[in-house]
């Protein structure tokens, strides 16, 4: 006899409300969750997958969406029709959830401790004595360094990787039987991810519990599921074994999803995307070794755009209301050269110094001692005046565009406003015609101009970032973060986009990234960061076949390679 599914989506049709009518962004999707089982959900921003796990929780917005048709069979029941009261009972006792920002998810003003024993004393009948220390048994097994501080601590208090414990901690507290984890690892370091990753498939083989992994990277969900199913566009186009989809895709997006990453392997001149795909307009071309050798010996035999020297940048702070001030070096004894036309990957856990050495080159966050020379100018003892012109040669494209955009003005003016600022071209009108020429050359258009921020996607938004940057034609630019919160298909386009632009304006760039395949993929040298100091320095290539340091060497084990 066949064995019931844990979970089962029958033909399942989500609709939102839009202008007044309902319309299914969700279609006819099906599905099993088997027990002791964990399947991985695939897709990029908007294919569906969080909202149709969110419909499994019941936790669909009121008033603007619905389940249209089909059914969620949890243990056989619809999950669909459930009441208030049941589908309150069902979450964190039976069904429980991971989300993807655990700051957000995690409430500032409670103690770490008190907001996991909240979710026992909902669902168990234990004394507030065996709730404390289940709490504490709980942060021991997510492997929480000293439990009890943590049990007391706050979660600005604890580090990114520690909150994703406490909210794994919160949800497996009640022993569910399936766990949904959505996007768990997106914001970590690549070591951290690891660890959460192999956290998550020791917990699901000691409780047996179910675990639905929904993630955008394909190579990291082939790491801990089973099966694999891939949405696209609110369908599933593809579900299989986890290997097989990973080393045999047959679906069109699926091809797209696995080639669009950077191989640790060989260096295409131009990573393949979606579009690329769906045209059947795929290069396969790749950058020889003969090739790039040659290049870099043009690159090494000019005079260095940017010299660091034995830069440092300590923070102090006050220990108690009358104690002395204790000193952090954030940066410590930093030393290296950058060349016009090169891209230097910037390498290294959270909290590593990589992006206060950027703010420091940029001189957003000044050094406290060192010298930072640019074109031969020590640029740490330039006046204010001659730092805002020197603010035209060195720019930044941040991680998030959108915070760093004014919601208000439309995004032609964003563009045009550093013009203004630094007196280029003659009027607006001349400024008007330059920024429509940069907006198509990042793969937008003249009909973008009057468009506000909120009307893009992400993808969009980060190549009005890029945009902005280059009005202003600088010399160097420092790419903080800058593809890290991207979908794998856009992530592609953007970094096609910056070599295409690298190439074309001889522009240099420093690539800041926790994502050591995009990092090589990029990097003509990479430098690798360790709480202040680096650790070493090489050529990408050189450096991710023959890594030095015992810290490299993890970092590089900890990519995913895909199984």
């Amino acid at each position: 006899m066949k064995k019931q599914p844990l979970l089962e989506v029958n033909t399942l049709e989500i609709s939102f409300k839009k202008d007044g009518e309902y319309k299914p962004i969700i279609n006819s999707i099906s599905y099993a969750l088997q027990s002791n089982e964990i399947l991985g959900i695939v897709g990029e921003s908007g294919s569906g997958k969080s909202v149709s796990s969110l419909a499994v929780m019941g936790l669909l917005p009121k008033n603007i969406s619905k389940i249209t048709k089909g059914e969620i069979l949890f243990q056989g029941r619809n999950v669909a029709q459930f009441s208030k009261e049941e589908l309150q009972n069902l979450r964190g006792r039976d069904i429980s959830m991971i989300f993807q920002e655990p700051m957000s998810s995690l409430n500032p003003s409670l103690k770490c401790g008190f907001q996991v024993e909240e979710m026992l004393l909902q669902h168990t009948q234990l004394s507030k004595k065996e709730i404390r220390k289940e709490t504490l048994d709980l942060f021991d097994r997510v492997r929480l360094p000293n439990p009890e501080k943590i049990y007391e601590s706050y979660p600005h208090q604890i580090s990114g990787g520690q909150k994703q414990r406490v909210m794994i901690a919160m949800a497996i507290a009640c022993k569910p039987k399936i766990l949904i984890a959505d996007e768990p690892t997106t914001a970590l370091d690549v070591t951290v991810q690891k660890e959460i990753i192999q956290l998550l498939k020791d917990i699901q083989q000691e409780t047996g519990m179910s675990i639905m992994f929904i993630s955008h990277d394909l190579a990291l969900v082939s790491e801990i599921a089973n099966r694999v199913l891939v949405m696209y566009k609110g369908e599933i186009v593809e579900q299989g074994n986890a290997s097989d989809v990973f080393h045999n895709p047959q679906h069109i997006y699926t091809k797209a999803l696995v080639s669009s990453r950077p191989s640790l392997d060989v260096r295409l001149k131009r990573l393949p995307t979606i579009q690329d795909y769906l045209k059947n307009s795929v290069s396969e071309e790749i950058i020889t070794a003969d090739e790039r050798k040659k290049m870099h010996e043009k690159l090494y035999h000019q005079t260095p755009i940017l010299e660091v020297k034995n830069v440092e940048k300590e923070y102090f702070s006050s220990a108690g209301l009358f104690g002395k001030k204790v000193g952090f070096k954030a940066v410590n004894d930093v030393s290296f050269k950058i060349y016009e036309g090169e891209t230097l990957g910037l390498v290294g856990e959270s909290g590593c110094g990589k992006s206060t050495l950027g703010n420091a080159i940029l001189q957003l966050d000044k050094a406290t001692a060192g010298q930072i020379f640019y074109r031969g100018v020590d640029i740490m003892k330039l006046p204010k005046e001659d730092i805002r012109a020197l603010r035209k040669e060195i720019q930044i494209i941040f991680q998030d565009p959108y915070s760093s955009l004014n919601p208000r003005i439309p995004v032609g003016k964003a563009i045009m406003e550093p013009m203004k600022v630094h007196k280029l071209y003659k009027n607006d009108a001349e400024r008007k015609a330059k920024t429509i020429e940069i907006l198509e050359r990042v793969g937008l258009g003249a009909e973008y101009f009057n468009r506000y921020p909120h009307e893009f996607s992400g993808g969009q938004r980060q190549r009005i970032g890029i945009a902005r940057t280059i009005a202003l034609q600088p010399k160097l630019i420092v790419c903080d973060e800058s593809v890290s919160a991207l979908d794998i298909s856009v992530q592609a386009q953007v970094l096609n986009l910056l070599n295409e632009l690298k190439e074309n304006f001889g522009f240099t760039y420093i690539f800041i990234s926790h994502d050591l395949a995009v990092v090589k993929y990029m990097s003509d040298q990479v430098l690798v960061m360790s709480k202040g100091k680096i650790e070493e320095m090489a050529d990408a290539d050189v450096l991710y076949d023959n890594p030095q340091k015992e810290y490299t060497k993890k970092l590089i084990a900890a990519i995913p390679k895909g199984n």
